[in-house]
């Protein structure tokens, strides 16, 4: 790649706005990488930090460790370092770029949501990757992409994880194919919280099917699935006893505040909840009663918040339009269960 500057904007993909300055800095030209407002509230530094030992020009044109970013390759072979106890896309993106220029890669500290990065290289290897998996957070990684022929891409299993919750808060049942114990992705582990919490779980290779049972708090750490925190909330909502949900204190700093805002939601239809440093509590004393929920521009929000109305008759969603970010028809699919 060489040429004038192009601009590319993530809008409010994280995924997208973190992957991608790695892989320009590929080629020689400037790109500048941006997003939304929200995706421009979200860290970058630490990829900023391993992008700059590879070689790579990065300057922040907006606020410090924040996007608009422009990036100037081309990125270096060699070994580099970088944290992950902010975010997983940040090694996820550093591999992928990594196979084609050849990395040495060191994480320097606990990795949130490894599941993301143990898809990301059983990906990588089906087409073709070379990947290495060291001890204490090592990995080397080479060998270029070639196509696997046909490849088969699985149900996305944090959406599903919606209608697994309203299977568990309705007395239902609801069985998603294509997603079963063999699942690449780490969300498919929501399935075994459920479980834990009373709900009847049947899951095999290739699906996994939730009925409804008498639901009780539980104890529970989600920092490797946290896209499913507040699914959980609402889920506690209607189990007896407490419920503590830990480990994900940075999710703070996702597209809303996902502990703030389902406490906040909670309180709303008169439930009992608190923050903590890393997660929330939820004491429900009674049913939820009905409320208009605010989503804070936050598709999870929304499609989370949504559930209670399986139950309660008058909820309301605020900007339900936010769930285009990852799945424009769910109110129909909702409607339709």
């Amino acid at each position: 790649m060489s040429g004038v500057e192009a601009t590319v904007d993530a809008r409010q993909s994280g995924t997208t706005g973190r992957f991608l300055p790695p892989l320009v800095a590929l080629g020689t030209a400037p790109v500048v990488v941006d997003g939304d407002d929200q995706l421009r509230g979200r860290p970058m530094n630490d990829q900023i930090v391993a992008l700059r030992d590879l070689g790579v020009s990065v300057v922040e044109l907006g606020a410090p460790g924040r996007l608009p970013l422009r990036i100037t390759g081309p990125i270096g072979r060699g070994s580099v370092a970088v944290a992950a106890d902010v975010s997983s896309q940040f090694v996820s993106g550093l591999l992928l770029c990594g196979a084609v220029r050849g990395l040495d890669l060191r994480i320097t500290s606990d990795t949130i949501s490894r599941p993301y990065v143990d898809m990301t290289i059983a990906v990588m290897s089906a087409f073709g990757a070379d990947v290495s998996i060291g001890r204490a957070g090592r990995f080397t990684v080479g060998g270029g992409y070639r196509s696997p022929g046909t490849y088969a891409i699985e149900p996305d299993a944090s959406a599903a994880s919606y209608f697994l919750a309203a299977a568990a808060i309705t007395g239902g049942r609801v069985r998603i194919e294509g997603l079963g114990r063999d699942s690449l992705q780490g969300d498919i582990a929501f399935a075994d919280v459920l479980a834990e919490m009373g709900a009847q779980v049947a899951i095999d290779a290739d699906s996994v099917e939730i009925r409804g049972g008498e639901l009780r708090g539980i104890d529970v750490d989600l920092r490797h699935i946290s896209d499913t925190a507040p699914t959980l909330a609402v889920v506690a909502a209607f189990a007896t006893g407490t419920t503590t949900v830990s480990g994900i204190g940075f999710i703070r700093e996702k597209e809303s505040d996902r502990i703030a805002g389902p406490v906040n939601e909670l309180v709303r239809c008169g439930v009992s909840a608190e923050e903590t440093s890393d997660g929330f509590i939820v004491r429900p004393e009674g049913p939820p009663r009905a409320a208009t929920f605010n989503t804070y521009d936050d598709h999870r929000m929304a499609m989370a918040f949504a559930l209670p109305g399986l139950r309660i008759p008058g909820v309301v969603i605020r900007d339900p339009g936010c769930v285009a970010k990852t799945w424009p028809d769910y109110f129909s699919v909702f409607e339709a269960l």
